[in-house]
């Protein structure tokens, strides 16, 4: 049970995200309002997202020096559980958006350049799942993750950095200060970092052992 105690702390950490993010009192940040509170929820799933997919390009290149089969699975399982952590941080900001940007889906580029990015990464997934001989599904997907990986920095990171944009953090709208984001909001927000990400390598962890039952004669 020892080498469980980090579960326990992801489920004891969203609890609190969960319920204090809810009601803990929050300045009013320009035209936010009550839903900066979408900061605890929103930004941990992209941390999520690049946690999954970095582990993911990793053990891609891995493969591509080893030719080990099992870095193809721990490749492919982290790019599920980060497509899936980037959906759900593209739907927050997108309901986030909904109240501070008047709609829900807009032309603006951080939304665009990130929807982009995700449906890479889904191609990804298709990819795999059309090709059936295991050798070749794996070599072909590992260079296209890197493919996806090499783009994924410059169009939710650097892109938008460079533009014009209604999302904070853009060339013209600037990233909330230190004095927007007060000590209240950081004991809730750091506590989220960690505890989201937790909750994703949980479920990658998961999604590793499902694989490794389905594909026993690799996992000898």
């Amino acid at each position: 049970m020892a080498r469980h105690w980090w579960k326990a702390l992801a489920i004891l950490l969203l609890i609190y995200v969960i319920i204090a993010g809810f009601t803990i009192k929050i300045p009013i940040i320009g035209t936010n309002g009550q839903s900066s509170r979408g900061l605890f929820f929103h930004v941990p799933m992209w941390i999520c997202m690049y946690t999954m997919f970095t582990i993911s390009v990793v053990n891609s290149l891995l493969f591509l020096s080893k030719y080990d089969l099992k870095r193809d699975v721990y490749a492919s399982s982290a790019a599920r559980v980060g497509t899936f952590f980037g959906v759900l941080g593209f739907s927050t900001g997108s309901l986030w958006a909904t109240y501070t940007w008047g709609g829900t889906l807009t032309d603006d580029p951080k939304q665009m350049c990130t929807a982009i990015a995700i449906l890479i990464y889904m191609a990804y997934l298709v990819l795999r799942i059309s090709i059936h001989d295991l050798d070749k599904r794996a070599r072909i997907s590992a260079v296209f993750n890197i493919f996806a990986f090499a783009l994924l920095i410059p169009l939710t990171y650097i892109i938008p950095r460079m533009v014009d944009s209604l999302h904070p953090g853009s060339a013209t709208t600037p990233g909330f200060a230190s004095k927007d984001t007060d000590g209240g909001m950081k004991m809730v927000l750091y506590p989220a970092f960690i505890g989201w990400t937790l909750l994703s390598v949980w479920i990658y962890t998961l999604v590793v052992r499902y694989k490794k039952l389905e594909l026993k004669n690799i996992f000898k």
